[in-house]
């Protein structure tokens, strides 16, 4: 059986919008708005936290990256374990845990149990996130039935990550608990309607056993990789422990490699990336999501450091962004029918990257509505326009049974890409901190984080590029062959309209 990695869409057969397909869209879309929410709401009760629980700043960084560590390190074997064992079950499951870590987050006095519970959050969002994903390609024909789906899914995450910077603002002012303590109903709430709502999924009944041996080494890979990036800001990016650490990466990844090649039943069939469109979009989402949230970092910084606006002033600020990829969120399935996701991802990355350009002409006493106002405006655009498409292009063509594997290395990509060049700026602007900082110089010290973001959005637009180069001058794509007992993906090749 062969499986496409990419190829033009055939139209979808008419299928109607029943209530009950409504309903499993939207429990799957308040999984994916509670994990953007989550990533988001927690930075601004960060300050409340650390008074009430007695924290240092090192600690308080742990309660972010502590969830970027479950959610990024895990996400592989995540998504494998859709596959494995059943979409529905393990959404349902990683859901439930979800809701009780968040109760267990409102609730405890400690530093440790609180960077605990956002662990745990994040090792369930790393199963609720790639099996969600996969239920929506798997119950949703290839077509326009499932970009106008992916759409709105695409959108729900955007506008939980926009809606919990305001939520954060309102909710810490009474207390931090309650941004913990948020997500728990919602999610139970989702739970519930999803035990009634959520297609059944069989098992993979003819896989070649369970590929342990790859679901240690590329969890540990990727949870070191994570790991290794979140602390080298601080213990020094040439520092023999992080030098170390990246070695130690690349030796577990070299070894994954290699048992994945050799393995009947791999945790990622390696055959999927030999499609220049798969890997474009893997590429283009860890751009994507590197530079924007390198960018809200050092605008938040900006708007309450420098600015001196309080944290709800400042997540008003950027809801311009978050309005815009919800109002568009019902034409984006359309509008990538037409045009097709290439051509819209190259442009959202060239709205991204000019939004971002013209952020630099920010200065101690800005005019919302003409400088900052604008930036926001094209980065909303952007959002709009890549982040479906990136989903829409990752999973088009993927056999069922292969859905939450991809699911969950584009998801990887996501974090991945967010922890690695959020270290990246973070270490910038602190090496050209002043020794001296009057608000001019620490203004100037961002210039440099603020051109690197700059430079990742155009990083993505090149690569996006080289797709659009491809399809018009060569009309055709590799595929794998999928089977449990080839080792080596046979290549074959379809027509494919750009």
């Amino acid at each position: 059986m062969t499986s496409p990695l990419t190829h033009s869409a055939a139209p979808s057969p008419a299928v109607r919008w029943t209530p009950r397909l409504w309903g499993t869209l939207l429990v799957l879309c308040a999984a994916m708005f509670l994990d953007a929410l989550d990533v988001s709401m927690v930075g601004v009760a960060l300050p409340s936290i650390g008074s009430d629980l007695h924290l240092s700043t090192s600690t308080l960084q742990w309660i972010v990256s502590g969830y970027i560590l479950g959610y990024g390190g895990l996400l592989l074997l995540g998504g494998r374990t859709a596959d494995l064992l059943g979409r529905r079950q393990v959404f349902l499951v990683a859901l439930g845990v979800f809701a009780l870590a968040s109760l267990l987050g409102g609730l405890v006095d400690s530093g440790p149990l609180l960077i605990a519970s956002r662990f745990i959050k994040g090792l369930s969002a790393a199963f609720t996130a790639p099996a969600g994903l996969s239920i929506i390609t798997t119950t949703f024909p290839e077509g326009t039935l499932r970009n106008r789906a992916l759409s709105i899914y695409t959108t729900c995450a955007a506008t939980g990550f926009s809606m919990g910077l305001v939520l954060s603002g309102l909710l810490t002012e009474a207390s931090w608990r309650f941004t913990m303590l948020l997500p728990a109903p919602i999610a139970l709430i989702a739970l519930v309607a999803g035990l009634k709502l959520l297609p059944r999924s069989a098992r993979e009944e003819n896989h070649a056993g369970y590929d342990i041996p790859g679901a240690v080494l590329g969890t540990a890979s990727m949870l070191l990789l994570v790991y290794t990036v979140v602390q080298a800001p601080e213990a020094g990016w040439a520092s023999a422990r992080t030098l170390l650490s990246f070695l130690a990466v690349a030796v577990l990844l070299t070894a994954f490699v290699l048992v994945e090649r050799r393995s009947p039943s791999p945790l990622i069939r390696l055959g999927v990336l030999r499609s220049g469109s798969q890997v474009r979009a893997q590429l283009g989402a860890i751009a994507f999501f590197g530079s924007y949230v390198g960018f809200q970092f050092l605008t938040t910084l900006y708007m309450q450091s420098l600015l001196g606006w309080s944290a709800l002033h400042t997540a008003l600020a950027f809801l311009p962004a978050g309005a815009l990829v919800a109002v568009s969120s019902t034409k984006v399935g359309a509008i990538v029918d037409r045009f097709g996701t290439q051509r819209l991802i190259a442009l959202g990355f060239a709205f991204m990257a000019l939004g971002y350009a013209l952020f630099l002409r920010i200065d101690l006493d800005p005019v919302y509505a003409a400088v900052v106002l604008p930036s926001m405006l094209l980065i909303g655009a952007a959002c709009a326009l890549v982040f479906p498409s990136l989903n829409i292009q990752a999973t088009n063509g993927v056999e069922d049974h292969e859905q939450g594997m991809v699911s969950g290395l584009l998801n990887t990509s996501v974090q991945v890409g967010g922890a690695l060049f959020l270290a990246v700026v973070t270490a910038v602007v602190t090496a050209g901190a002043p020794a001296h900082a009057t608000p001019q110089a620490v203004l100037d010290s961002y210039r440099p984080g603020f051109l690197v973001v700059t430079g990742i959005a155009l990083a993505g637009l090149l690569i996006t590029l080289t797709g659009l180069r491809h399809g018009r001058s060569r009309p055709t794509v590799v595929v794998a062959r999928s089977t449990s007992t080839v080792r080596e993906a046979e290549a074959e090749r379809v027509p494919v309209r750009d």
